[in-house]
């Protein structure tokens, strides 16, 4: 069983597999937006999850929605020091809650960090909402919960 990096209870499941989230992500950008930066992005995510926030391997649920420039509103005058482009990447991260604040920061840098470096995208046209939801809000599949509580 791989290492814990962070003190949140594992849930067990049924089969006696313990697992720690179960994220979904949507990733938001221009339609115009170069199919290589949609991977880097969708690739970023998913980088951070396993190596900062302790997703398992292989849970990679992503929803990418290209969108028409007019279709991606921000402030023009730009927002707590953060001057926008057409470039800008809307992510949302829906997991399982618990996470520290400290984990939460080091997230956010890790997907800003490799997106610029790899895309080319500047950091401040990275922006990322976290959702915390409970393990019994979730189905993946035939209509059950799997994570229910016992």
């Amino acid at each position: 069983m791989a290492k814990r990096r962070h003190a949140r209870p594992a849930y067990q499941t049924p089969n006696n597999m313990e697992i720690d989230d179960m994220p979904l992500v949507r990733i938001d950008l221009n339609k115009n937006a170069p199919v290589e930066r949609i991977r880097i992005a969708s690739e970023a995510v998913y980088k951070a999850m396993i190596e900062v926030a302790n997703v398992p391997i292989h849970d990679k649920f992503q929803v990418v929605t290209r969108h028409e420039p007019d279709e991606i509103i921000y402030p023009q005058e730009g927002y707590l020091g953060m001057r926008y482009s057409p470039d800008l990447i809307i992510i949302q991260v829906t997991w399982v809650g618990g996470r520290s604040v400290d984990v939460k920061k080091r997230f956010f840098r890790h997907i800003a960090d490799e997106i610029h470096d790899r895309a080319q995208v500047r950091k401040e046209d990275v922006w990322i909402s976290l959702v915390d939801s409970g393990r019994e809000d979730w189905s993946f599949g035939s209509g059950e919960m799997q994570y229910a509580p016992k």
